[in-house]
């Protein structure tokens, strides 16, 4: 059994090595044929700047796509935070070229979570995720795969095969999940747009603990099509500071999660939740027979409680709503202890009401001094601990289902104020 597992973990770790050799020698060939390429600039373009110059033609896809791909590799060296290079991407390259009319995301690489569904060699996807088909019909150019949690059911970011990825702003830090990966990647400037997934905030928490702009929109809005290996949920995307929409994705199917048997090789970051599913059986009913009375306390319907939340919700008569989002980043190892704090995010994944993250400051020196005798709210213990120097605190910001312009705009308002605060304080 050791040695299978052994020479398994080998074998899922060749496409890493022919990620580093493959990218590199790509972009060495591209940039000695193109000495002039100015990596520096193309790497500061905002999405919607990237976009324009691609659509008008002063940047070409080639120089974009070979910039980002040496600059993925030097984040990634730095935090951990790919699973795969798609060797295919340089084909997608020569589509794009070919496409006689220029989509929305024309020459724009973007990176995907890794369970989303796409197909090439070394994988066994059958044909692209629906959400992969329609960004490559948008001029889009898939190039990298990210890392994720093991059962991507963790807002941390490590597995027992690709290891644990590191928040770039601090490397002790958790990047957050399970869309860590993408976090990571984009933080640290090694892509302007990603797509991950979000069941209870596995896109808005990178997105907080990494000090991005990330949205999770209504569930079906974005297609659950294809997901690798996957869990009910649907998928989204996020960006850096300006938001540029992807349209016309549709629903599929969801696929289901098992979790950990006994017998697996689990990560380390998992084993608190794993040691729940391992209770003895006898304890679990006995468990189940001492908190029967409070049962009918949790029968409630999810579209019940929606349906009152939205009564009260315009009975206040509100267009949007402005929350706390978990962070700053923890400690790397800390989110498996500490699962219900997705509470914050969760709420709006029962609720189906697309939410987005909006970084608006970080914690100062001055902060730490006020919380020196801090003792948590209400003498929480673990609040106690959410004390980090320099890191990103965010909000977030809240619409009703299939609202996601509105969400947008709010939290481009949200954005603009944090900008206009910074600068006075300067």
């Amino acid at each position: 059994m050791t040695s299978r597992v052994l020479l398994t973990t080998h074998l899922l770790m060749q496409p890493r090595i022919m990620f580093a050799f493959f990218a590199t020698a790509s972009h060495c060939f591209f940039t000695l044929q193109n000495p002039g390429i100015q990596a520096g600039h193309i790497l500061s373009l905002p999405l919607v700047e990237l976009a324009e110059k691609l659509q008008e033609g002063s940047l070409s896809p080639e120089s974009v796509l070979y910039t980002y791909m040496d600059k993925a590799l030097e984040v990634t060296r730095e935090v951990n935070c790919l699973r795969h290079f798609i060797p295919e991407c340089e084909e997608q390259l020569q589509a794009v070229r070919r496409q006689k009319e220029r989509g929305l995301l024309y020459g724009v690489p973007v990176s995907i979570k890794d369970h989303i569904g796409y197909k090439f060699l070394s994988r066994l996807e059958q044909e692209d995720s629906v959400m992969v088909k329609v960004l490559k019909r948008q001029g889009a150019i898939p190039f990298v795969l990210t890392n994720v949690p093991q059962s991507l059911f963790n807002y941390d970011c490590s597995n027992s095969i690709f290891g644990q990825t590191v928040n770039p702003l601090n490397h002790k830090k958790s990047p957050g999940g399970s869309s860590g990966g993408e976090g990571a990647l984009i933080a640290g400037g090694g892509s302007v747009l990603g797509f991950g997934t979000d069941i209870g905030g596995s896109i808005r928490l990178p997105s907080s603990f990494c000090g991005l702009c990330g949205l999770k929109p209504t569930g079906n809005r974005l297609s659950r099509g294809s997901l690798f290996p996957g869990i009910e949920t649907a998928k989204f995307w996020f960006g850096v500071s300006q938001l540029l929409g992807v349209k016309q994705l549709a629903s599929a199917h969801p696929l289901p999660l098992f979790p950990p048997s006994a017998g697996d090789i689990v990560d380390p970051g998992l084993e608190p939740q794993v040691n729940c599913y391992r209770i003895p059986t006898l304890v679990k009913k006995t468990l189940a027979l001492a908190l029967r009375p409070l049962g009918f306390l949790l029968a409630f319907s999810p579209q019940a409680y929606r349906m009152e939340f939205i009564a009260a919700w315009r009975k206040l008569k509100l267009d949007v709503v402005l929350c706390p989002v978990l962070g700053p980043a923890f400690t790397l190892g800390y989110p498996g202890k500490l699962f219900a704090a997705v509470s914050s995010t969760m709420l709006y994944n029962v609720l189906n009401f697309p939410a987005g993250v909006v970084p608006v400051t970080t914690v100062t020196e001055a902060d730490e001094d006020e919380l020196k005798h801090y003792t948590g709210h209400y003498g929480d213990p673990w609040d106690r601990r959410l004390r980090q120097v320099r890191l990103p605190v965010a909000v977030q910001c809240v619409a009703l289902p299939w609202q996601e312009e509105l969400c947008l705009r709010f939290m481009k308002e949200v954005e603009t104020l944090a900008r206009a605060r910074k600068r006075r304080k300067v």
